[in-house]
């Protein structure tokens, strides 16, 4: 099976060809006719299985049908829960559709907004954050009125991020009549309402459930919480690996990691949100070129990262959910490639790890290192006394029950007063 099936424009071909598309995968098999055919569509499939060009490339074709300005009015409106996939939506879009001529514009926070605001005036497809967005709207310095298709992608990921009062507003601004695709990797309740409120007769396409790619190896590496940064070190320098995607659970751990290790002998970079766009775009592009080999991320970078050179992904610190572990590990074993998932776990993490199996689908194996020592005192407890140090029973501790007396009588005299 292969693209021709679809019969898409000449010039579409061209750009699935310049991209490497080979074959359908199967979200793109049983989405693609659907959305051709006009209809609302719910797909449910896990990260890294070809989701954007399964709604990017019918999107294309649709425009090319229906002659419609490739420069605008917008005709489609694709909303992404972070400026990250938000710029790999557009760069898909454009890479796609480079010979047809139609535009895209690319809408998120971090960045001046006047380009983005004649960017959009000039462009038939819209890939937006919903926070810049409503901000745009509210201005009035940009209208959707002409917009016949929305997208909402990883729309599980943007009601976690708090959008969904943004999503109606938004959603009250365009036209009725409109075609809609709702794109997740989970099925809470919160998306089932909102596919309900938004979705007319939709196709349901599911090509999988949350288990993560079988392309990918498991394992746990149980450790102290205080020695995971010696034992990432260790492993990054015995590991044989290309790329290495490193997520932490805070912002300050992720920057502060990755300087560590560049300092090391490794080119690392970070990427977490109190960055600005210019500074993410720039981590972003050297890692996926190759002039960094190591990027350490927030889950920001969960669903944001599309390079198909990272070879292991690292759990320097747990996540919250089995989803998001499914998320973090599907940013390799991509594009038909194994990878790798290697997970630090203290004696904290006992429940998620059970839960992360259960999706998994069998035990994790557990590895320890054989020179690695794993009884390492805490840094600053249990350590031994310099040779100068003062007893208790030494002056120090006289003069400090000294002053404890003085300060009880003081206290004392004070009770007596009042």
């Amino acid at each position: 099976m292969n693209f021709d099936q679809f019969s898409f424009d000449g010039r579409i071909a061209s750009g699935i060809k310049s991209c490497g598309y080979e074959t359908p995968t199967p979200i793109q098999q049983a989405a693609i006719p659907e959305v051709l055919k006009g209809r609302d569509v719910m797909g449910l499939a896990q990260t890294g299985t070809g989701k954007t060009a399964a709604f990017a490339l019918p999107i294309l074709q649709r425009l090319i049908d229906a002659e419609a300005s490739k420069q605008g009015p917008a005709r489609v409106l694709v909303l992404a829960p972070t400026r990250e996939l938000a710029l790999q939506i557009h760069e898909n879009f454009v890479d796609l559709g480079r010979q047809t001529g139609i535009r895209c514009a690319a809408v998120f926070g971090g960045v001046g907004q006047n380009p983005q605001i004649k960017a959009v005036r000039r462009s038939a497809v819209v890939v937006a954050c919903p926070g810049r967005l409503i901000d745009l709207l509210n201005q009035g310095v940009i209208k959707l009125d002409h917009v016949d298709t929305l997208v909402l992608d990883e729309a599980d990921r943007m009601l976690d991020m708090g959008f969904l009062p943004d999503i109606k507003r938004i959603i009250k601004r365009l036209p009725e009549q409109r075609q809609n695709l709702l794109f997740s990797a989970t099925m809470p309740n919160d998306i089932r309402k909102l596919a309900d409120r938004i979705l007319h007769q939709p196709a349901t396409v599911q090509v999988a459930n949350t288990a993560p790619a079988a392309s990918v190896s498991h394992s746990f590496y149980p450790v102290p919480q205080h020695l995971k940064t010696k034992l990432l070190e260790v492993l990054l320098k015995t590991t044989n690996h290309e790329s290495v995607l490193i997520f932490t659970r805070t912002k300050h751990k992720a920057k502060n990691l990755a300087r560590k290790l560049d300092r090391g002998s490794h080119n690392a970079t970070f990427l977490q949100g109190n960055m600005s766009q210019n500074q993410r775009q720039r981590a972003l592009d050297g890692f996926r070129k190759g002039d960094f080999n190591v990027m350490v991320a927030t889950d920001i970078a969960a669903r944001g990262i599309d390079c198909d050179r990272i070879t292991h992904v690292i759990n320097f610190d747990i996540p919250d959910t089995p989803e998001t572990y499914t998320h973090r590990i599907g940013r390799t074993g991509r594009a038909g490639r194994t990878g790798v998932a290697l997970s630090f776990v203290t004696s904290e993490d006992k429940s998620m790890m059970r839960s992360i199996e259960r999706i998994v689908g069998n035990r994790i194996e557990r590895f320890t290192l054989e020179d690695f020592d794993y009884n390492q005192p805490v840094p600053g407890r249990n350590q031994p006394r310099p040779a100068n140090a003062r007893s208790r029973s030494g002056v120090g501790h006289r003069q400090r029950q000294g002053q404890g007396q003085k300060t009880s009588e003081r206290g004392s005299r004070r009770g007596a007063r009042r």
